[in-house]
């Protein structure tokens, strides 16, 4: 569904991606583990459209979408639910969610999903009319996630879910991802520093390290890895 080749990404004089390259195959949960400034958000931000690309190529079913606005890309299927949940906190919880279906024109679907958001997530239904940011950082994360499916995604990607979440719910939100993939067959690309849960969801992995791929393979393997372990998963 989605294919990379040699991305360069630079933030004016600063080189954040270094010819980086990965694919990730359609109704898969694909993760990039690494550590902070590997660049795993801006390989997010590249594929929806928020930052240009130096040079390299961004294949989204077969068509290069790496120099499309970032409203576009969404039209054509990818969306993101963002590091920090980054929900518009003035806005209910029913208006964050309207937000998220801002490009479509099928009234009864756009019902219909928000039926399946509120289904997955009955928080949020119990919340519908209470404003965003006075929601716990749980519950947030759950509306962000929420937002984006309703735009009717083929490609979800997730940047660091469980940043700032209790434990608890960051289970629940990770059992709940997997929900997702495997009810909708929605293919996702996960970006999550808690390397060992995002390789216990997820299918295949890519590692980053400074702006490179520096392994790949099955996320079994990675976690049987001796230098993954090591280095990201504790030992």
């Amino acid at each position: 569904m989605l294919e990379i080749r040699d991305l360069h990404v630079n933030y004016g004089a600063i080189s954040a991606l270094h010819g980086i390259s990965l694919k990730v195959e359609s109704g898969k949960i694909v993760t990039l583990i690494g550590a902070n400034g590997a660049g795993k958000t801006t390989t997010l931000r590249a594929i929806s459209g928020l930052v240009k690309p130096r040079s390299g190529v961004i294949l989204f079913e077969d068509h290069n979408i790496a120099t499309l606005p970032a409203h576009v890309i969404v039209g054509r299927g990818i969306a993101q639910s963002p590091e920090g949940r980054m929900v518009f906190a003035n806005l209910t919880v029913l208006e964050n969610l309207r937000m998220g279906a801002y490009r479509r024109k099928d009234p009864a679907g756009v019902a219909k999903d928000m039926q399946y958001v509120f289904g997955i997530f009955p928080r949020l239904k119990e919340r519908e009319w209470q404003a965003a940011g006075t929601l716990s950082g749980g519950e947030q994360q759950m509306l962000a996630i929420g937002r984006a499916l309703m735009s009717k995604p083929k490609l979800l990607m997730l940047d660091e879910p469980s940043l700032g979440i209790a434990p608890l719910l960051v289970k629940t939100i990770f059992e709940k991802v997997v929900e997702i993939n495997q009810e909708l067959g929605l293919t996702i690309l996960l970006v999550e520093q808690n390397a060992n849960l995002a390789l216990k969801v997820s299918h295949y992995g890519y590692v980053l390290e400074t702006g490179r791929i520096i392994l790949e393979d099955t996320s079994v393997k990675l976690r049987a890895n001796a230098e993954v372990r090591a280095a990201y998963l504790g030992g």
